[in-house]
């Protein structure tokens, strides 16, 4: 199996999306990718901002957020429909053919409610299968996915689901199909010694690293769910993983953070 075609996924975070201009950038860069491509996005700021404006107020436990019937409305509001289509739009003007999806459509992705033993999460869902050869064949006939971070349970219900755990859940996926490159984008050059100092990117982090940085608390709280995403998505099949800024994805002597077993 030497011949699989290679394929990028790419996560790009909230403050990338509520920068029109970075935004604007970002789409140009990724749609400068050869071959094929598959794009995840979570929602940034605006659907806080829209649940505010209607007296909403967000709960966060552990920088996750805890959805209940009204905020998960926004949610899909906002993600599956205005940040979705607008980033498919603005690829369609890169000559992209890019098609938005939740994980309800074609029943991409299954996921099922969180359960906790101590905390209600309302409607979050936890990816448990990905519908491969739908996603390979659209691959296959030109279309580049564009992913936002909702889901469905195959019940009827949609789920807020964490995007960085959609590009990983869907890199494990399609691993099994090609040669798979999964890029978390956001507005940093990669993980950072200091949360304050952007010159101090880490090259590589291997488990070794990670379980040192985190017994000296030296890594960024957020940061944690995304390298734990890393570190089971390259012992579940995907080739490479890089965490940086979004010139990464054009310049291969970047300054970035590679993920390795």
């Amino acid at each position: 199996m030497h011949n699989k075609k290679s394929i990028t996924v790419v996560k790009i975070g909230g403050n990338i999306i509520d920068n029109a201009q970075e935004l604007k950038q970002f789409l140009a860069d990724f749609a400068k990718i050869d071959g094929l491509k598959v794009l995840v996005h979570g929602g940034g700021k605006s659907a806080t901002k829209m649940a505010q404006s209607i007296g909403l107020v967000p709960q966060m436990i552990d920088g996750r957020r805890i959805t209940d019937a009204a905020m998960l409305e926004v949610v899909v509001m906002i993600y599956a429909g205005q940040i979705n289509k607008d980033i498919v739009a603005q690829l369609q003007a890169n000559d992209s053919n890019a098609m938005g999806f939740s994980g309800a459509d074609g029943n991409l992705i299954q996921s099922v409610k969180r359960k906790h033993p101590t905390i209600d999460y309302g409607f979050v869902g936890d990816v448990k299968k990905v519908n491969t050869s739908l996603l390979a064949t659209l691959l296959n006939s030109g279309i580049i996915p564009i992913f936002c971070a909702i889901t469905h349970d195959k019940n009827g219900q949609l789920l807020n689901t964490n995007a960085d755990t959609i590009a990983s859940e869907l890199a494990i996926a399609l691993s099994k199909v090609f040669e798979v490159t999964l890029s978390y984008c956001f507005e940093k050059p990669g993980v950072l010694y200091d949360a304050e100092d952007d010159s101090s990117v880490i090259a590589i982090m291997n488990p070794e690293l990670y379980a040192k940085l985190k017994v000296e608390k030296a890594i960024h709280s957020g940061m944690i769910p995304k390298l734990d995403n890393c570190f089971n998505s390259l012992s579940k099949g995907v080739q490479k993983i890089k965490i940086g800024h979004h010139k990464m994805l054009q310049d291969a002597n970047a300054v970035c953070t590679t993920i390795e077993l």
